[in-house]
């Protein structure tokens, strides 16, 4: 007989470990969206002593862009 009643309770505890997962899960994702914000912000606060270096990245990106963009000739 309590091998019959342990059952059911089995099912609850995994119910209660699945939930305390995702809640984690959530959590851990949360806090590295904000660890990445705070590690963007902060970089982008020491390019500001260096806008040279700004430009040449834009130009860089941009032009790597056009080349991916770019259709092969035939």
């Amino acid at each position: 007989m309590s091998g019959y009643l342990d059952k059911p309770q089995s099912h609850e505890s995994s119910d209660a470990k699945a939930r305390r997962k995702l809640l984690d899960q959530r959590r851990m994702e949360y806090r590295r969206a904000i660890e990445s914000y705070a590690e963007q912000r902060q970089l982008q606060q020491q390019l500001v002593d260096y806008p040279e270096l700004i430009a040449a990245n834009y130009l860089a990106g941009t032009q790597a862009l056009a080349r991916r963009n770019a259709q092969p000739g035939r």
